[in-house]
């Protein structure tokens, strides 16, 4: 009971403290005049990802990897699977240009990375893979190169010269940053540790825990995001918002905290790692099929999560 409530209370500051950061953090970028466009593809998608980074950031230097790497895959599958397919129910979801022509490829590119970083020690017959310091550096150049390009085409598509009025400067605003991140810590280290107390507890494995209530935990900003958008007619903010977060977990999670501590894992994570690639060029087969993913096609992605979780608990 004591590691469940360790638990709960970590997801609330993790989701609580990460609004706070974003609030924080997007006054202070207004101030310097920094455009509205940009602040969303930049600090509010760190801010959305900042539940999963304490976590993993966490559990690599408590040496519990399974649930790091397991978050960052199961809050990806979980994106794919549960929270496009709960948005689709609400309303029919679309994609811009963008996404399908830009931001999704980029993301399968990223986690076919990812996958071929590991796939070498599994050929050689080793039972455990590393992405190792020099990894986690590829991982962020790719991410240094992504933001690049995502600002460049807001740069590019902004009509005449027009700034934004700079806001007022206020104190106030860096001691929302400072709490926001202090509760980020401190959350992701309660949900840590509530997360191994209850996997010991049940008897089962730390990667099954961190796979499943704790991916679902650090995806509740993206979850409660895309719904209220679906649901708002915002279909593009539901599917970007995924698509965002998905590139994030790979890139700065798995390539920030690898460079901190090189993470490793076993076949089995990297099977978790395919079953993720695979999810997600469904989805985009979905989104290339007459441009949607209906309310038929989120049904069958909520069926291929409810397979996911019994084949993982099964296993």
């Amino acid at each position: 009971m004591i590691n469940l409530i360790l638990l709960v209370v970590g997801f609330v500051l993790l989701v609580k403290c990460a609004d706070i950061f974003i609030d924080g953090s997007s006054n202070i970028a207004k101030a310097f005049g920094i455009p509205s466009l940009i602040i969303g593809l930049t600090i509010v998608a760190f801010g959305t990802s900042a539940p999963e980074t304490a976590v993993s950031l966490t559990a690599a230097l408590k040496g519990s990897n399974d649930i790091s790497m397991g978050n960052v895959v199961g809050s990806n599958i979980c994106n794919s699977l549960l929270i496009l397919g709960c948005a689709s129910i609400f309303c029919t979801l679309k994609a811009k240009k963008e996404i399908k022509k830009r931001d999704f490829p980029y993301y399968l590119l990223s986690a076919f990375v990812l996958i071929a970083m590991s796939a070498e020690y599994f050929f050689a017959k080793q039972n455990i893979a590393f992405i190792t310091r020099s990894n986690g550096v590829v991982l962020l150049c790719f991410l240094a190169v992504y933001i690049y390009s995502l600002i460049a085409d807001v740069r590019r598509n902004q009509k005449g010269d027009n700034q934004e009025e700079k806001t007022k400067f206020r104190f106030k605003d860096l001691l929302l940053i400072v709490v926001g991140i202090a509760g980020i810590v401190g959350g992701g280290q309660l949900v840590v540790n509530g997360a191994t107390g209850i996997a010991e507890a049940l008897g089962v494995s730390e990667k099954v825990i961190a796979l499943t209530i704790v991916a679902i935990g650090t995806s509740l900003p993206e979850l409660v995001t895309s719904v209220i958008a679906a649901r708002k007619g915002e279909t593009d903010i539901a599917v970007g918002n995924v698509i965002g977060s998905n590139i994030f977990n790979i890139l700065m999670i798995v390539g920030l905290t690898s460079v901190i501590k090189p993470l490793s894992f076993d076949i089995t994570t990297f099977i978790d790692l395919i079953i993720m690639f695979i999810t997600s060029v469904i989805v985009y087969l979905m989104l290339r099929h007459n441009n949607r993913i209906t309310r038929r096609k989120g049904i069958c992605l909520l069926g291929m999560y409810v397979l996911y979780t019994a084949y993982i608990l099964v296993r």
